[in-house]
């Protein structure tokens, strides 16, 4: 029921994920990224613990494949459940249990992993780490967006996805964008594409809002949040 992606910008050092699901609010439980750290994904009857569970072992020093070994080792129904995660050093690694309903597959790329079941085909994964690589230079909103795209021609999920959703983090503590379509009977996708297209030129304007007021360039500004 789901298809994500997992990336990091080598240029700039932030992190992102990125999901759609035919379930409500996807992005609430399966999408994770800390600064500095990395980022995961865990879907598939989801545990919405498991994705901080791997990045407190990265943060922790273990490499991506090290601290998802933990992870599986130690979690309950681990069989159930699809995980995937990105470490600082853009090393990557995904576990997908036995009890991985339909079809399932996971792609791995420069700086990026993905995975999906309950899917159309097996390509989709594939299809998206293609996408993600495609303009490294490009911001990491736009690369990620652009990979659950591809996603989705390429098949996508079994039947209509209802709700997607992207986390990004960059040098601050708190993600820097947390956009999200939790319901849509239309096309989330592109709910999420038109939603990013108005957030993405004032990102950097509200982190200097945070950090010092008087540096940001429309503070003061009636009605300014």
């Amino acid at each position: 029921m789901t298809f994500s992606l997992v990336g990091r910008c080598g240029r700039t050092g932030m992190f992102g994920a990125i999901v759609t699901s035919s379930s409500p609010a996807v992005a609430a439980r399966c999408a994770f990224a800390r600064a500095g750290v990395g980022a995961a994904c865990s879907q598939n009857v989801t545990d919405p613990r498991l994705g901080p569970a791997v990045l407190d072992r990265l943060a922790a020093g273990r490499s991506a494949t090290e601290a998802l070994a933990d992870v599986v080792a130690t979690a309950l129904h681990i069989a159930y459940r699809q995980l995937t995660v990105l470490d600082a050093q853009g090393r990557s690694a995904a576990h997908t249990g036995e009890r991985t309903l339909g079809t399932n597959a996971t792609a791995s790329g420069r700086d990026c992993q993905a995975a999906g079941n309950i899917l159309a085909s097996a390509g989709v994964p594939g299809a998206m780490v293609g996408a993600y690589e495609r303009d490294p230079g490009a911001h990491i909103g736009d690369r990620l967006l652009a990979a659950l795209e591809a996603g989705a021609a390429a098949g996508g999920e079994e039947g209509p996805v209802r709700s997607c959703g992207m986390v990004i983090v960059r040098d601050v503590s708190w993600y820097v964008a947390d956009l999200r379509v939790d319901w849509s009977e239309a096309d989330p996708i592109a709910e999420l594409r038109a939603l990013w297209g108005v957030y993405a030129p004032q990102l950097d304007d509200y982190v200097t809002r945070a950090l010092d007021p008087t540096q940001a360039p429309s503070y003061g500004v009636p009605g300014d949040e």
